[in-house]
């Protein structure tokens, strides 16, 4: 079905510099990690990440409780809740956001990283186990980032007035959305099982946490995941201490914040900002961010105001009601689950980086770091327009304008006039020279005349440019094309386009071939160019 090629991950402008030079080991960002993604580095992990204090028991009755909230939770993911008991078990996490109908394509490329990962570090470690996890960040209540997808190049759009955590918005606004996606993919059956799915999943079920961990089971519960809802009292509950120093001690932002500074020294940019107080309030249709303002504590946005008192005595009693952000949402998770690595996107990995001092406070093991798959699709109609125009598909990397100018290079015609400018400028200067020896006056007028000279060099240069791209219009529209479909809005083509305009195409058989051809810790870009 497809021919797989790879390419460069650190050319392809697909990471950060501080990721990049992460998977390069640059020895200045040592103190940042803890365990290189490898298999000694596993090696490591495994004999020193101690979940002792971790109540298996309590962990895998509720995730068993939390995966009946849905019908088809598969066998091989009950039997991988149940492997979390065993204390020889570990988890390996990725986690995003409830995107609809999973979103652009890199959500499911995360997925079967994680999957793969769990799968190869059985086969080297055979003596353990390792579940692949989904953390569902249902708590997030940025719904303008979860809330469309795009097939086809239309953009579909959940329109709701809605607020608060994400993954409670009722789904019963979605109907009119659900005959949209009918109408883009039209009247195949590939396409009536992609509007099914799209039905059952979130027609079928009242809220979006629901009808994603549906989704998510459809698409990949054969090979095992487990989806893990943060937003459960259980397990706030554990991590209520963290919470508590958080709040009142501002211990998080402290070695956050030394962590940035350090960074910066070594010049990379920071990639997420502490706050003094690292968690929000939640109640139905609220989730907004505690502020200490005086003696009391604001929940912003809001009426509520809580004194110290109050505040230490409701995280007590209904810790349920605290949400981590995006700081401690990683120590909540080490925190809750048995973790040995968390695969993620460059800017993900890039704010753990700045974490490792924040977990080593609270004595929480601090994960191996794994890059998820990058992928490029290239469909047979373009892989033969590139073939045709003599490139390759890793040259399509390039800007466009790279590749326009490559392409002209090709032609053998260069209307390079620098020396007849050079050759020129001597004569001015020659004359020049002769000139102010009969009036020193006449320096400004030769001047001129010699800039206007060379500027009527470069506009026939540029005129000579614009003939050879006129000649070469057909080939320059094809790569503006072709760069288009793998870059949409100049942006990779795995952040924009939807996994159900591949799925029709390929039909069932897509999401098998990508888990078979994606490998976790083969950090190289990978190219599928359909045959």
């Amino acid at each position: 079905m497809f021919t797989i090629r790879h390419t460069d991950l650190h050319s392809s402008g697909t990471l950060n510099p501080l990721v990049s030079d992460y998977l390069k080991q640059k020895s200045g960002l040592r103190p940042f990690y803890s365990h290189y993604p490898d298999e000694n580095g596993f090696k490591e992990a495994i004999h020193q990440a101690s979940y002792d204090f971790l109540d298996r028991e309590t962990l895998s009755k509720l995730l068993k409780t939390q995966s009946s909230r849905v019908k088809n939770t598969g066998t091989k993911s009950l039997e991988n809740i149940e492997l979390l008991r065993q204390k020889n078990t570990f988890t390996v996490v990725t986690g995003h956001q409830l995107c609809l109908f999973t979103g652009p394509l890199y959500f499911i490329y995360k997925i079967f990283s994680c999957i793969n990962l769990a799968g190869e570090l059985k086969q080297k470690f055979p003596e353990y186990n390792f579940v692949p996890v989904y953390w569902m960040a249902g708590e997030d209540h940025d719904f303008a980032e979860v809330n469309h997808f795009r097939v086809f190049g239309k953009t579909l759009s959940w329109e709701s007035t809605q607020t608060g955590s994400v993954g409670e918005f009722a789904t019963s606004e979605l109907s009119p959305l659900y005959e949209q996606l009918k109408e883009v993919l039209g009247l195949s059956n590939a396409a009536n099982a992609m509007s099914a799915l799209f039905s059952e999943a979130y027609l079928g079920h009242s809220n979006l946490i629901d009808a994603t961990r549906y989704l998510v089971n459809e698409l990949f519960g054969k090979y095992g995941l487990v989806c893990v809802d943060g937003n459960e009292r259980v397990f706030k509950q554990q991590f209520a201490d963290v919470l508590r120093e958080d709040i009142f001690e501002n211990s998080s932002a402290e070695r956050v914040e030394k962590s940035i500074a350090s960074l910066q020294a070594l010049s990379y940019n920071n990639q997420v900002n502490p706050r003094k107080i690292n968690c929000f309030y939640t109640q139905k249709g609220l989730r907004a961010r505690i502020e200490k303002q005086g003696d009391s504590f604001k929940v912003l946005n809001t009426e509520l105001t809580f004194s110290e008192q109050t505040l230490k005595q409701k995280l007590q009693e209904t810790p349920e009601q605290f949400s981590p952000n995006v700081v401690l949402r990683p120590l909540y998770q080490q925190r809750i689950l048995p973790n040995l690595a968390y695969v993620g996107g460059p800017g993900e990995l890039a704010y753990w980086l700045q974490f490792k001092s924040m977990f080593e406070h609270y004595k929480v093991f601090f994960p191996v770091l794994v890059p998820r798959n990058f992928v490029s699709l290239i469909e047979k109609p373009v892989a033969e327009k590139i073939n045709k125009l003599n490139f390759t598909p890793e040259d399509f990397f390039l800007s466009e304008h790279d590749l326009i100018k490559k392409l002209l290079d090709r032609s053998g015609i260069k209307p390079d006039i620098s020396k007849e400018s050079a050759d020129l400028s001597l004569v001015y200067q020659t004359v020049l020279q002769k000139a102010v020896e009969v009036d020193k006056t006449l320096d400004s007028a030769v001047k001129a005349e010699m800039q206007k000279a060379l500027g009527g060099l470069q506009n026939i240069e540029a005129k000579m440019n614009r003939a050879i791209k006129q000649r070469s219009e057909t080939e320059i529209n094809q790569i503006k094309t072709i760069r288009q479909k793998l870059f949409p809005g100049e942006q990779p083509q795995e952040r924009v386009d939807n996994f159900a305009q591949f799925y029709l195409r390929y039909g069932e058989d897509f999401m098998d071939m990508l888990k078979k051809n994606l490998s976790a810790l083969d950090f190289r870009q990978r190219i599928f160019i359909e045959e």
